[in-house]
């Protein structure tokens, strides 16, 4: 499949926000506020104050704010207000179809997974995984400053020191991924993934060390993992043990699952439930280059 890049955002552009999971806490001045010095028009979605038990409106409801933005032309941008749960209920009710003929950038990360994976799997379409209006407040100058490169096209590329933990090597490959339970939950689906040659990033929040292990399994088991390019470890926040300890850490559980393989592996990839969330463009080509001193992504 051809990756499909939408047009870079310019300062005039109307970018839309909308809720396809959980309901907003409070209004999102300061998001609306940082996009506006961008030099964007925000157009809000009724989901944006709606509220169904959880969620952000009734799953028709929010089903019916996401198609309203795909359908609008004017609409250059679809950013997802936050994450939480609930995408997957209301994303077999939206017809996606105008992403083929007029793409357009679509930003969130967490519960978001499911809808960038089914963007990539059907369309080709490439999105952002990065910060969302909720997490702004929080949010590091850094990890804004790379959605801003990410979404008017400026160059964007990372290097840190690498983790003791990582396996060195090198890739050219398309990046995807997002976060491991929405993944998993994807796969067996439409909204799943071809894995075959990819550089694949996954991150996770508030999970059981042991439900990672399972989770990484599952994938295993079903193929995905043997033949990436490269893997990606990113931020795996809030973790939680049993009483009796599982016995591994974060790394210790990811090496062991894929040390048949020999593909690249880097972990404390700075994107994820931080605040240092740094941006991502799914479905982009990208050169990883993990040694013992340096791990670099470049996008290309």
């Amino acid at each position: 499949m051809v990756s499909i890049q939408p047009p870079y955002l310019k300062k005039g552009d109307k970018v839309a926000i909308t809720c396809p999971a959980k309901k907003l806490p409070e209004p999102m001045t300061d998001a609306i506020s940082l996009l506006q010095s961008w030099g964007l028009e925000v157009v809000l979605g009724e989901t944006v104050e709606a509220s169904y038990h959880q969620f952000a409106g009734d799953d028709d409801l929010r089903a019916h704010d996401m198609q309203r933005f795909i359908d609008d032309d004017e609409i250059k941008a679809i950013i997802a207000a936050r994450g939480g749960y609930g995408a997957i209920r209301m994303i077999d009710k939206v017809d996606f179809g105008r992403f083929a003929t007029n793409p357009k950038w679509l930003i969130g990360f967490s519960d978001i997974t499911i809808l960038h994976t089914h963007l990539f799997a059907n369309y080709g379409v490439q999105s952002i995984h990065g910060q969302m209006p909720i997490n702004i407040p929080d949010a590091s100058k850094h990890s804004l400053d790379t959605l801003r490169q990410a979404l008017f096209g400026e160059p964007l590329s990372y290097e840190f020191t690498s983790h003791d933990n990582n396996r060195s090597g090198e890739a050219n490959a398309i990046l995807i991924g997002g976060n491991l339970s929405l993944l998993v939950a994807a796969a067996g689906s439409v909204s799943d993934l071809d894995y075959e040659g990819k550089i694949l990033f996954i991150e996770d929040v508030g999970e059981y060390l042991y439900s990672v292990d399972r989770m990484l399994r599952m994938l295993k088991r079903a193929g995905k993992l043997a033949n990436l390019a490269g893997l990606i470890v990113g931020g795996f926040s809030g973790m939680k043990d049993n009483d009796i300890p599982f016995g591994q850490s974060i790394p210790e559980i990811v090496m062991d699952i894929v040390k048949e393989y020999d593909y690249p592996v880097c972990f404390d990839f700075p994107a994820g439930h931080i605040p240092d969330n740094n941006s991502l463009t799914l479905g982009r080509n990208v050169h990883l280059k993990v040694d013992d001193q340096q791990t670099k992504l470049k996008f290309v």
